[in-house]
């Protein structure tokens, strides 16, 4: 019986053709799965971005109204503004939520330090809890100059 096997030269002649039959089967399976796995949009993420107005201020005590969007230019509610000292100074961290609007308010007292014509207020945004937003870009920062 074993001499049969050894005399058989269709498994070795086979076996390349099932092969190339296999890898294709394969990658059309996994482009379907790809593709399906792609039109879910609940594994998508949409970036964050900030607009100030004004964003050029003058030192001082001043309310900074910001509106938060998303990457279609939607607004988004229940983020958390986040203003920080850059070049320019507050004295900590300023924050406030996004209402309906995307609108938010924070109040700051910026100075500029000594020799200094201008500096700048450092913005950032984290997204509301829950939802597919991510802020990985830097957004607009505010420019304070000196009247």
């Amino acid at each position: 019986m074993l001499d049969m096997f050894r005399s058989d030269t269709r498994a070795i002649e086979g076996l390349p053709v099932r092969l190339v039959v296999a890898l294709v089967v394969g990658v059309a399976s996994m482009s379907v799965m790809l593709n399906m796995l792609s039109g879910v949009q609940g594994l998508a993420t949409s970036e964050l971005d900030v607009k100030p107005t004004p964003d050029v201020v003058g030192p001082g005590e001043q309310a900074l109204d910001f509106t938060v969007v998303d990457h279609e230019g939607n607004p988004v509610e229940g983020a958390t503004v986040i203003v920080k000292s850059g070049t320019a100074e507050i004295d900590g961290v300023a924050t406030a939520k996004s209402d309906d609007g995307g609108s938010a308010t924070v109040n700051v007292d910026a100075e500029l330090g000594a020799n200094r014509e201008d500096g700048t207020l450092v913005v950032d945004v984290k997204p509301p809890a829950g939802e597919s937003f991510v802020d990985r870009r830097e957004n607009t920062n505010v420019l304070v100059v000196q009247d």
